[in-house]
């Protein structure tokens, strides 16, 4: 099991956490206790100075409660998080190899938010599950030994309602175990289909398939029903069972207490204690089913990282040669073919070469490899055949760090981060100048924009800030790749969402910032193509077209 996935590590605040936890359930169990007592104790009348010990105790166990569960908040908050960060760190840095030759189809939202969910329901595992496990045996076994020392009776009583708390919690990780995997499919499938037809839905009403479209999402949710049914059903069967072994151990206690030899505060006290157990205990249910999920996020984890990586730092790194800016031989792939999963080709045997200056589109039909052969270039994908070479050594003996730091790559949705302008360009390349971010926003096309900007390149960009239209966001990435100062830039299709205009002028502009460099464009548009080198069609064999 990876070690950024492991979902129970009890380390000394968790524990600490779970005694302070166990102390405050314990005071909770004693305040109800203490009230029966108090309350029958008080219907004899007795001289009010015979009461003063019973209110004071109530008093302190009702403040004790909340000033324990207030430290063992801060106790064991203050550990989930620093465990949260140290592993998202970790599996942020597992995932980075992985990228993009193994998340499958997968968007890139998809992955960010599965690996982020998963990863806090692993953490939090240890506040929702190793805490309350700690906390509930403290305060279970405290109030069976104190019940017994009263009435061993009774005393039994409360380990068998312990009994059948613990035969709850296997009935809810079972039941959410059980569950869980299939109502995670159902709701996934549900969103897919309801965002396919929300999009699609010109199409759709084009060709008249809104009756089938409609079929598709009542399918789908009523798949996403059946499983939640299921679901709730062992949910409330669980609840069921704690209800009625409350009430049955309650019953219990009232049954085998003895008034005439306890007296009757005391068997009172007695009586609730069942109750108050029942009661304090309830939330582990909640705890297993946290810990059936944390276990289903561990495990897609463990399915995720624990991939090979489509690429890999060689043990000795060769020396590293003059990069194609140096004008040391360029780049070049030798009849390169490729594989994402190795059972099939999925970029045949290509030819081509990127010097200083040679711009190079890659034209084809959808499935002809052209997203492959930027990942081969962007050194993301090994070739599985033929040669990739920079600067004549072949890329599998250089460290990756050195190939992957010539090329820069804009793609069709450049990222915009909910921070100023000049910080999402700094990203390029951190610690530049003003004057460097605003030379590449000339070079990028973006100096009118820029001079409108109210706050110049301290305006702030995405959520909370200024959008961008399409056209702003490829020149954004535009800017960045010109200010990344790489000698290979690959363009994955910068115009794909633009109108025709638009994608004119973006295209010239990016032809022009990146006028010294090796550029190889993807693109499915004719607008710009005229301006290139050459043209390499991948549907046709072989090599680029001058």
């Amino acid at each position: 099991m990876s070690d950024t996935t492991t979902v129970l590590r009890p380390t000394r605040a968790t524990v600490l956490g779970g005694l302070l936890g166990g102390a405050a359930t314990s005071a909770g169990i004693a305040l109800t206790a203490t009230s029966g007592w108090l309350v029958v104790r008080a219907s004899e009348r007795p001289v009010i100075l015979t009461l003063l010990a019973a209110i004071v105790a109530v008093r302190a166990f009702g403040m004790a409660r909340p000033f324990f569960r207030y430290l063992e908040r801060i106790v064991s908050h203050d550990a989930a998080l620093a465990d949260l960060a140290d592993r998202r760190g970790a599996v942020y840095r597992a995932l980075v190899p992985l990228t993009p030759a193994r998340l499958g189809r997968r968007s890139r939202s998809a992955v960010l938010t599965g690996v982020v969910d998963d990863l806090t329901d692993v953490v939090e595992a240890q506040v929702r599950v190793t805490v309350p496990l700690v906390s509930s045996a403290v305060a279970g076994l405290l109030a069976t030994a104190l019940t017994a020392a009263f009435a061993p009776a009774v005393g039994l009583v409360v380990a068998g309602l312990l009994v059948v708390v613990a035969l709850g919690c296997v009935l809810a990780w079972w039941f959410e175990s059980r569950s869980r995997d299939e109502l995670l499919a159902a709701r996934a499938e549900t969103a897919r289909v309801g965002d396919l037809v929300a999009r699609q839905a010109g199409e759709l009403r084009a060709i008249g398939a809104e009756g089938a479209a409609l079929g598709w999402l009542d399918a789908a949710h009523a798949t996403l029903r059946a499983a939640v049914r299921r679901q709730s059903r062992g949910r409330a069967l669980v609840a069921a069972l704690l209800l009625l072994g409350t009430a049955a151990a309650t019953v219990a206690a009232a049954a085998v207490v003895d008034p005439a030899a306890t007296g009757g505060p005391v068997a009172a006290l007695l009586v609730l204690v069942p109750v108050a157990v029942g009661e304090a205990l309830a939330p582990l249910v909640d705890t297993m089913r946290a810990l059936a999920r944390a276990q289903g996020s561990r495990a897609r984890l463990e399915r995720l990282l624990d991939q090979d990586p489509a690429v890999h730092e060689p043990a000795h790194p060769a020396t590293r040669p003059d990069s194609p800016a140096a004008g040391g031989g360029g780049v070049r792939l030798e009849a390169a073919s490729a594989s994402w999963t190795g059972a099939r080709e999925d970029l045949a045997p290509t030819d081509l070469e990127l010097v200083p200056g040679r711009h190079v589109a890659v034209v084809g039909p959808n499935g002809s490899g052209k997203s492959t052969l930027l990942a081969v270039l962007a050194r993301s994908l090994d070739v599985s055949g033929g040669r990739h070479t920079v600067g004549g050594a072949d890329v599998r003996g250089l460290a990756l760090a050195d190939t992957r730091g010539d090329v820069a790559v804009v793609d069709d949705e450049p990222h915009v981060f909910a921070t100023t302008l000049a910080e999402n360009l700094r990203l390029a390349r951190p610690g530049c100048d003003d004057t460097a971010l605003r030379r590449a926003l000339d070079l990028a096309g973006l100096r009118d924009w820029l001079d409108g900007l109210p706050d110049g390149l301290d305006t702030r960009l995405g959520t909370g800030g200024r959008g961008l239209s399409g056209g702003e966001r490829t020149r954004l990435g535009v800017a960045r790749a010109v200010l990344a100062d790489r000698p290979v830039v690959l363009l994955d299709e910068p115009a794909a969402h633009l109108d025709h205009p638009t994608a004119t002028a973006v295209l010239d502009d990016v032809l022009d910032a990146t006028r010294d460099r090796a550029v190889v464009l993807v693109s499915h548009r004719p607008e710009a193509l005229d301006r290139l080198d050459a043209v390499l069609d991948l549907s046709v064999r072989p090599g680029p077209q001058e």
